[in-house]
């Protein structure tokens, strides 16, 4: 259960871990960690009310969870008009993506733009988003800034073509909510 305090918060950072965010509501399923709300992101519904936040971070989160439509259609409940909400995940190209036995998914550039509205495989769960910011990162140094510049000019070309030889380190997506449509809900 949040704690009071958190109740003027409108900054969500889900799976907090070890690095809580000031000025957010920090939740983790791992009470040992302190957030300020304990709760399974694969238990629905979670635990705020209707549009609760302007902001949601799940920072390194997404690879745990094990319904990624349901927790986007909580995401899409609890989140207000217009909220951003900014992801990262191991690319699937990076070895920790398959290291951490917790891991359950591997996604890429594109995996979250099946949450945008007429995407033609977006019936997965909820339509009420846009991608913004779609970025693939590689860790520093020479051969990989000219991975980056090409990942980032064709992101696609590069996951197909060049990924399992240059691999990224992860992906950080930023969404923003949109109200003006309903999730589906399936």
């Amino acid at each position: 259960m949040a704690k009071s305090s958190t109740e003027h918060l409108n900054k969500l950072n889900l799976g907090c871990g070890l690095k809580p965010i000031a000025g957010h509501v920090n939740l983790d399923v791992v009470a040992s960690v302190n957030p300020d709300v304990v709760h399974d992101l694969n238990v629905f519904p979670y635990p705020f009310p209707d549009n609760s936040f302007d902001e949601i971070r799940a920072l390194d989160v997404v690879e745990h969870v094990t319904d990624l439509p349901g927790m986007m259609r909580e995401i899409w409940r609890i989140a207000r008009k217009d909220a951003i909400v900014e992801f990262t995940t191991p690319h699937f190209s990076c070895d920790n993506s398959y290291t951490d036995p917790t891991h359950v998914r591997h996604l890429s550039s594109r995996s979250f733009y099946y949450f945008e509205k007429g995407h033609p495989f977006g019936f997965y769960g909820s339509d009420g988003f846009k991608v913004v910011q779609a970025n693939i990162v590689f860790e520093p140094g020479l051969v990989n800034k000219v991975m980056h510049r090409i990942a980032a000019r064709w992101p696609r070309w590069y996951e197909a073509r060049l990924a399992w030889i240059f691999p990224a380190w992860f992906l950080w997506f930023q969404l923003r909510v949109c109200k003006d449509t309903l999730p589906r809900l399936t």
